[in-house]
């Protein structure tokens, strides 16, 4: 079957000499001298800070090493160095993600030992476990802002660092849009033009035949270089490695910023297309099923070859500040997003312990818009011995979703995760189920947030103490349009959020903190019925789910090596029918740990990344003595993800990288009779870098899954639910990078 148009399709060879076009004008304006020029025809050197967020401060600085920065974006407190803040958080960036021949988010967040990628319900969107609890690709930041990226696969063409925040961040970001971010927080801060000119070209090739070709383009322009554009465009096609598998990138964005003497702007403006044939399905556990079946060989596929996945996203935003005085600083921020979904699917269910299953075609059509903004002032004063830096914020957050599918839930395909038999496309039947026209998808959800917040940071003992104190008052409303009739159910509740954080610098090197902070979420509605009956307050709206999180943690900053040691604990609810027959938020989840993580250079030449996390997930007031006390779905008790990276000593140039990425078993129902193996996996890398005719030319060879293990990459990835996702096989990576 066709995969359906997309009337916007970047060509990319276009693309190509239209960036190099503009490069050649901005080489050619920067040659021409200035008015106030030295009379020598030079300009006296400029230092620009380049911003992501239109801050005064610019992007934090890395730390030794390059692989992570100082700091990063913490909410609406801004940029915060890692000793200062009373969070724990780290901030990957573009040296890292070039290095790694990262495509993906999920791919940088290999790294982290708090994440693990997963995969979200139904469709090939990248989700993740933050400290066990899932975020969705919808409840991504970017520069500060939810709902702007494409929602099921960001290409890393379009980001210049990836932030982790760990942990709730109600007061910090607001509620997420789909009520995520109860483990933490990801922010993408977009590419900004550095202060001396880039011209690079990108090619490559990986596993499956897939080749890749990228540019990206900086100038920065005026006599005070106070312009910077930057124009990112990539394009990847082929085989992923596994059989028969096709993935089709094409991503294109411009970034622009300007900084004049009070006043600094900066926005983007990006648009991708991504389209997948026959991309391998999650798995589901029947019911008949005693014992999760033996992952197959990495290699095999048991989609449908009739089955694909396409998504098309334009989105912008913008971002600027404005210094009133020397010491008060306003803000305002907005974006959009227009984007469509076309998928054909049939996701295979297991019915036996040998692998046998089911799959049926299902097809959907979706089209979002989305609508952000925010707005808001930071001022410092003091008062007697105390510093304050107080920050006050609106924002507002729209989405509107339309939709339509076509299920043929009936009429099953007989296949196997072992064997797969594929099929030719068959026809809906009389008993397919269906909502809405899939030509014409109508409105089917509305969803806005609307918060007011204000915090205060009281610095004492000349900054060694630090108390950051605020609330946020966030309305979330949301309305279900029925499938076919349209018929509206609305939600409209409100929620104050608090927080307090504490850090205290024992010395220069070590910072001692805590904090205290919610999460929040949209209650559910009580159905009309369950498994014991009538629910008896069917059709109530309960309120907003409020996860609670108390932490306590140390920082290490050697200036070479640095490290953090965190300790957790979140209360999740969750509902359930009580023995009276109300559906009420009475359970919860508890997921209480440790993690430890470490960064920067051992020695001279030889760098370090990742860390440990040890998790105790438990569902707790479950109301069913067969669940009661058990371990969250999908979550283990250890992970782990350690990388190295060595400049080889004699070889100028030459580097070599490796890194160990674990996970512990996990199980795939509540019950937790359906364990899931942990898994190891290894990967390698290299890059040299030399000249070739004046040129800097750097090579780059990676392989991830050294051993080509044979594994259960994920369980989960929306509450609940405990389907699997098969790991990739071993996948060679080679790219050149030319900088003219």
């Amino acid at each position: 079957m066709p995969a359906p148009h997309f009337y916007l399709r970047p060509t990319v060879v276009a693309t190509l000499l239209a960036l190099n076009a503009v490069a050649a004008l901005a080489q050619s304006t920067a040659a021409k001298p200035a008015v106030g020029a030295a009379s020598s025809g030079t300009l006296s050197t400029v230092t620009v800070e380049a911003s992501a967020d239109a801050s005064a401060e610019g992007l934090t600085k890395p730390f030794a090493g390059g692989q992570v920065a100082r700091g990063g974006r913490v909410g609406i407190l801004g940029n915060q160095d890692m000793m200062d803040s009373p969070f724990s958080s780290t901030s990957y960036t573009n040296e890292l993600i070039q290095n790694q021949q990262a495509r993906s988010v999920g791919d940088v967040l290999q790294n982290d030992p708090s994440v693990r990628v997963a995969r979200g319900f139904g469709n090939f969107q990248e989700s993740y476990f933050i400290r066990g609890f899932v975020v969705n690709s919808d409840d991504i930041a970017y520069n500060g802002l939810y709902g702007l990226l494409p929602r099921q696969y960001i290409s890393s063409e379009l980001f210049e660092r990836v932030e982790v925040l760990r942990g709730a961040s109600a007061f910090l970001n607001g509620a997420t849009p789909t009520g995520g971010g109860i483990g933490g927080n990801i922010n993408l801060l977009p590419k900004r033009a550095p202060n001396d000119p880039l011209t690079q070209v990108s090619i490559g090739t990986a596993s499956g035949s897939q080749s890749y070709v990228a540019t990206d383009i900086a100038r920065r322009f005026g006599p005070d270089q106070s312009l910077g554009i930057r124009l990112n465009a990539a394009h990847r096609d082929g085989g992923t490695g596994v059989d028969a598998e096709q993935v089709k990138l094409d991503v294109a964005s411009v970034g622009f910023d300007w900084r004049g003497r009070n006043a600094r702007i900066s926005a983007d403006i990006g648009h991708q297309e991504h389209r997948l044939t026959r991309t391998r399905p999650n798995v589901t556990l029947g019911s008949d099923v005693s014992f999760v079946p033996s992952a197959p060989d990495n290699k095999t596929n048991y989609a449908q070859p009739w089955t694909y996945s396409n998504e098309r996203d334009t989105f912008g935003s913008v971002r600027g500040e404005y210094d009133i005085t020397d010491n008060v600083t306003a803000w305002i921020a907005g974006g959009a997003r227009q984007s469509h979904e076309g998928n054909a699917l049939a996701g295979i269910t297991v019915t036996n312990n040998f692998g046998a299953g089911n799959m049926s075609r299902f097809e959907n059509q979706r089209q979002d818009s989305t609508r952000t903004a925010e707005t808001g002032v930071r001022g410092k004063f003091t008062t007697g011995p105390v510093n304050h830096t107080v920050v006050a914020s609106y924002s507002y957050y729209e989405l509107k979703e339309k939709n339509a599918y076509q299920w043929d839930f009936f009429n099953n395909l007989q296949s196997s995760i072992y064997t797969p038999t594929g099929y030719a496309i068959p026809p809906f039947t009389a008993s397919a189920l269906r909502g809405n026209d899939l030509n014409n998808p109508s409105l089917l959800t509305q969803t806005k947030l609307s918060s007011l917040a204000i915090g205060d940071t009281l610095s004492f003992m000349n900054d060694r103490a630090q108390l950051t104190l605020g609330v946020r008052r966030q309305k979330l409303e949301s309305t279900d349009f029925a499938y076919d009739t349209g018929t509206p159910t609305g939600y409209e509740k409100s929620r104050t959020s608090p927080m307090a954080g504490f850090v205290f610098k024992l010395q220069p090197q070590v910072s001692l903190y805590a904090n205290y902070i919610e999460g929040l979420s949209k209650g559910e509605t009580a159905p009309s019925t369950s498994t014991a009956g009538a629910v008896l307050n069917a059709g109530a709206q309960l309120a907003p789910y409020v996860s609670k999180q108390k932490e306590i943690g140390v920082k290490y900053d050697g200036g070479t090596i640095g490290g953090a040691l965190a300790f957790f604990s979140t209360d999740k609810p969750r509902a359930l029918v009580t023995s009276a027959g109300y559906y009420a938020a009475e359970g919860k989840d508890r997921h209480q740990g440790m993690e430890l993580t470490a960064f920067g250079e051992i020695t001279k030449g030889l760098r370090v990344l990742g860390g440990i996390t040890f998790l105790d997930a438990k569902q707790r007031s479950t109301g069913d003595a067969t669940t009661d006390g058990k371990n969250v779905i999908g979550v283990p008790k250890t992970q782990a993800s350690i990388g190295l990276d060595w400049d080889v000593p004699g070889v100028r140039g030459l580097s070599l990288d490796g890194r160990v990425v674990n996970t512990g078993h996990s199980y795939a129902d509540a019950a937790n009779k359906l364990s899931v193996p942990g898994w190891t996996r290894v990967d390698i890398g290299a890059r040299y870098v030399t000249e070739v005719a004046g040129k800097l030319v750097t090579l780059r060879a990676r392989i991830d899954n050294l051993a080509n293990r044979n594994y259960w990459a994920s369980v989960g990835g929306y509450p609940n639910n405990g389907y699997l996702v098969l790991g990739a096989p071993r996948t060679f990576t080679l790219s050149a990078q030319l900088d003219f």
